[in-house]
C-alpha cells in the first residue's frame, strides 16, 4: 500500500514594503508594486511547503529605514504579536530596517513568536545562527551606508550654504526664496529696518511690537513649495528680538553655528546693526540687575494672581519722579504692551493689601482653626486645636516682620490662586485654599519652631 505524504502546516506569509522617498509613487508601476510583486511570487514558488499570503500587505511609502517610525511596520509587528503571522517576507534586508539596533529588537520579536525572515534576493533563514551572523554583517553595511549618505547629504549642505545659497527651511521676513536664493522684499525689508532704528529711538521691544501690531504688520508670510499657505502671526516682543538678532539681515548665512557671506544682500548696514546691539547688550545687564531686585523684594501674589478671563497677572513697576510704583498687569501686556491688555494694570499695594486682610482673618477666625485641625488630622497628622491656634496667632503676630520672599513663600503654602471678580454686580477677589501645605505651615510656627523663635526675638 503506497503512503501519502502528510501535508505541510500552512505558513502565513506577510510582505513588507518601503521605499524613502515618494517620488514617482503616481507612476503605474513604481518600486513598492515591483517588491510587492517579488514577495508574492516567491511566496508561490513555496506553496508546496504550506506558504499562503496574508490578506493585507505592509506598504511603507516614503519612510526611512533609519528608525521604526513607520506605520506599516507597526502594525506588521502588532499582528505578529498577536500570533496572526509566520513568515515575513521582504525584497532585500534594508526594506525592513537600516539599523543593526532595530533589526536586534525585530529579531527578538521574531524569534518569542516563532516568525521566520526571509529575503527574496538574499536567501536567509534567521534560525541559524549562520544565518543571523550573515544577516548581522550585511545590515551592518546597510547602516554604515546610510550614515555614509547622511554625512554626504550634510557635507553637500555645508557646501552651498558656504557659497551663499539658501538650503531650506521656513524663510526670514525681509526675504523671499526665489531659486534657492534670499530676494529682497521691499515691504517686508523696510518693516526689518524698521525694528532696528525704533530700537534706538524707541528702545523697547514691547512698545515696537506694539505698535506693529496696531498697524496690522504680522510676521512672515509665505507659500510652501507644494501650495501650502502659511500665514503671518501677531509680532511679539520675541520675536523682535529674534529679528534684532538675526544676522541674515547683515547678508550672512548660518550652518551649525558658524556663519559665512551669503550670496543675498543685506537689509542692515554694520553700523546699524552694532548700534542696536550696544543698545541690547546694555539692556540685557540693566534687566539682569532689576531681577536681582525683584528676587530679593519678591511680589507677594506672584504666580497667584488671575484675571476675570483666567488670565494669569504678572507682577511689574515703573519710576516716575524717583519712585517706584509696583503693578500686576496681565500676561498679553506682559507680552505685547499696553495695547494688548486684557485686563486693567492693579497697584500691587492695594490688591496685596486685600489678600493680606484676607490672611489675616483666616488666621484668628475659630470656624478656619478649627477646620485646619480637622483637615491634618484627616489626612493623618498628629496636631491638637490648642498648638494650632497658637501657631496660627503666632503667624499673624510675625508676618510684618518677616522678608517679602518668606511673605511669598507662606501665602504659597496657604493659597492655591487668587481670581479677580468682575461682574455687573460686584467687584472683589476670591482666594482659593490650598488644602496641602497647612500641616508644613503649623509645624514651623507651633511652640519652638521657626515663628515661635522669631516672635520671641521681635519681643
Amino acid at each position: 500500500m503506497a503512503e501519502t505524504a502528510s501535508p505541510k502546516a500552512r505558513k502565513r506569509c506577510a510582505v513588507y514594503c518601503r521605499v524613502s522617498s515618494d517620488e514617482r509613487l503616481d507612476q503605474e508601476f513604481n518600486s513598492i508594486d515591483a517588491q510587492k510583486e517579488a514577495g508574492h511570487a516567491y511566496i508561490v514558488s513555496q506553496r508546496a511547503e504550506g506558504w499562503i499570503p496574508v490578506a493585507d500587505d505592509y506598504d511603507d511609502p516614503g519612510f526611512s529605514g533609519g528608525n521604526t517610525e513607520r506605520p506599516a511596520l507597526k502594525r506588521l509587528l502588532a499582528d505578529i504579536q498577536d500570533g496572526r503571522i509566520d513568515i515575513v517576507v521582504v525584497y532585500k534586508i534594508d526594506r525592513l530596517t537600516r539599523s543593526l539596533t532595530d533589526f536586534s529588537k525585530m529579531v527578538d520579536v521574531f524569534e518569542r513568536q516563532s516568525v521566520s525572515f526571509v529575503s527574496v534576493t538574499q536567501q536567509f533563514n534567521t534560525t541559524t545562527s549562520m544565518g543571523r551572523l550573515t544577516l548581522n554583517i550585511l545590515l551592518s553595511f546597510a547602516q554604515f551606508e546610510r550614515e555614509v549618505t547622511g554625512e554626504r547629504i550634510r557635507d553637500k549642505i555645508a557646501a552651498a550654504k558656504k557659497k551663499g545659497m539658501w538650503m531650506g527651511g521656513v524663510p526670514t521676513i525681509g526675504y523671499d526664496v526665489v531659486n534657492r536664493l534670499l530676494v529682497i522684499n521691499k515691504d517686508e525689508a523696510a518693516v526689518v529696518r524698521r525694528m532696528f532704528e525704533e530700537m534706538l529711538t524707541i528702545g523697547s521691544p514691547t512698545q515696537i511690537a506694539a505698535r506693529l501690531s496696531d498697524e496690522g504688520v504680522t510676521t512672515k508670510a509665505w507659500t510652501t513649495q507644494d501650495g501650502r499657505v502659511r500665514t503671518g502671526t501677531r509680532i511679539d516682543k520675541k520675536y523682535i528680538h529674534k529679528v534684532l538678532r538675526n544676522r541674515i539681515y547683515l547678508g550672512e548665512l548660518s550652518n551649525r553655528g558658524t556663519w559665512y557671506p551669503g550670496a543675498h544682500q543685506p537689509i542692515i548696514e554694520q553700523e546699524l546693526w552694532d548700534k542696536v546691539h550696544a543698545v541690547l547688550a546694555r539692556n540685557s545687564h540693566e534687566r539682569g540687575v532689576d531681577t536681582k531686585i525683584r528676587s530679593r523684594n519678591d511680589a507677594l501674589l506672584r504666580g497667584l494672581l488671575y484675571a476675570p478671563s483666567g488670565e494669569r497677572m504678572y507682577p511689574t513697576y515703573s519710576r516716575k519722579n524717583g519712585r517706584k510704583y509696583q503693578y500686576y498687569v496681565s500676561k498679553s501686556e506682559s507680552r505685547f504692551g499696553a495695547p494688548g491688555k486684557s485686563y486693567e494694570r492693579l497697584p500691587a499695594a492695594e490688591i496685596e493689601a486685600a489678600v493680606v486682610a484676607q490672611i489675616r482673618t483666616v488666621l484668628t477666625s475659630p470656624e478656619s482653626i478649627a477646620s485646619v485641625v480637622r483637615h491634618i488630622q484627616n489626612n493623618g497628622g498628629q496636631v491638637d486645636e490648642a498648638s494650632t491656634v497658637m501657631a496660627m496667632a503666632r503667624l499673624n503676630d510675625v508676618w510684618d516682620q518677616l522678608f517679602p520672599v518668606e511673605r511669598h513663600r507662606v501665602a504659597n503654602l496657604m493659597i492655591e490662586r487668587v481670581d479677580l471678580v468682575h461682574t455687573d454686580e460686584m467687584q472683589g477677589i476670591r482666594v482659593r485654599w490650598r488644602e496641602l501645605g497647612w500641616d508644613t505651615l503649623i509645624g514651623e510656627f507651633a511652640p519652638r519652631g521657626v515663628g515661635a523663635e522669631l516672635l520671641e526675638v521681635e519681643a
